[in-house]
């Protein structure tokens, strides 16, 4: 139909309608590119050749993956020749950690790379601040249900990553979870019955027991 039209009268009006037409719909059709390459935010700087956040559209983003691919974790992955480390955008004393530190706990639960590195690492590193206690004990009542939806995650990277959160804060604040190990202990015991965890369990729960003192 296209070949008659240019050999019709009509030919020095058509294609320029045309390309016209297509020249204003094709913001619409790109649109979808800028989304794919968002300006440079701090964590999008982490390590974005092994993952794309946007790349996979039938399955949603979860909360701590939506909170990375908009720049809302303030540090990046350093690949280094024998270890990854992160590197903070500012001092990780000068983060809030309300509602960071509950944000990265969310992030255990990750199963991809690089978020459950940055989760965890960036976790231990924001309790290792100074002043570290008195910031975390507020958020207690937050923390304690994400450590125990990793403890209780399927997936046995996410628990152990989980279990070694929970002995990091009891070392930050000590007795202050005692009452908040009720709701930890069930998914615990369920792991201790298998051998493979049974070791790292039990030197776990020794070391709530050192930090939390006799009452717990």
């Amino acid at each position: 139909g296209s070949n008659v039209l240019r050999m019709s009268s009509g030919i020095q009006i058509k294609p320029k309608t045309t390309v016209q037409k297509s020249k204003t719909s094709s913001p619409l059709l790109c649109s979808p590119e800028p989304a794919s390459k968002p300006q440079p935010k701090p964590s999008d700087k982490l390590n974005p050749k092994t993952i794309d956040p946007f790349a996979a559209h039938s399955r949603p983003l979860s909360a701590f993956a939506a909170i990375y691919a908009k720049g809302g974790i303030p540090c990046r992955l350093m690949h280094g020749s024998v270890k990854h480390r992160l590197q903070w955008e500012c001092l990780p004393e000068t983060v809030p950690f309300d509602p960071l530190l509950v944000t990265l706990a969310e992030g255990l639960r990750e199963t991809k790379h690089p978020y459950t590195f940055v989760s965890k690492e960036g976790f231990k590193e924001l309790l290792m601040v100074e002043g570290a206690a008195e910031k975390a004990i507020p958020l207690l009542p937050r923390l304690v249900p994400v450590l125990k939806a990793a403890l209780a995650h399927s997936d046995d990277e996410v628990f152990l990553r989980g279990l070694d959160a929970l002995v990091q804060l009891s070392a930050v604040v000590g007795p202050s979870l005692n009452d908040h190990l009720k709701h930890l202990l069930t998914s615990l015991s369920r792991r201790l019955m298998d051998k493979k965890f049974r070791e790292k369990i039990t030197v776990a729960l020794q070391k709530l027991e050192q930090y939390g003192g006799k009452v717990s």
